[in-house]
């Protein structure tokens, strides 16, 4: 199904609401606009807290899917209290 939508005279173009249900984007979201060839590809983008963005960088996310699997295949340990653990480290 072809979905068109005019340009306005100031460039701006009104997404249909079919499209905006469809890529879950609402009044207010930043979208990014990636330029393929011809043709402009919409990205929906989710803004992250500042204080937040330690937590998606490469590193970290690398370091989550690390846990992950260890805790999958039972490499954890368990401590009953905070000198137990210290004593571990030692």
């Amino acid at each position: 199904m072809n979905i068109y939508s005019k340009v306005t005279r100031n460039g701006q173009i009104t997404l249909p609401k079919s499209v905006r249900e469809k890529l879950g984007v609402y009044e207010g979201d930043i979208v990014e606009i990636e330029i393929v060839g011809e043709n402009a590809v919409l990205v929906p983008q989710k803004m992250i807290d500042k204080s937040q963005a330690y937590f998606w960088t490469k590193s970290w996310q690398d370091g989550e899917l690390q846990a992950e699997s260890d805790i999958k295949k039972g490499r954890i340990k368990v401590f009953t209290s905070a000198d137990n653990l210290i004593k571990e480290l030692d």
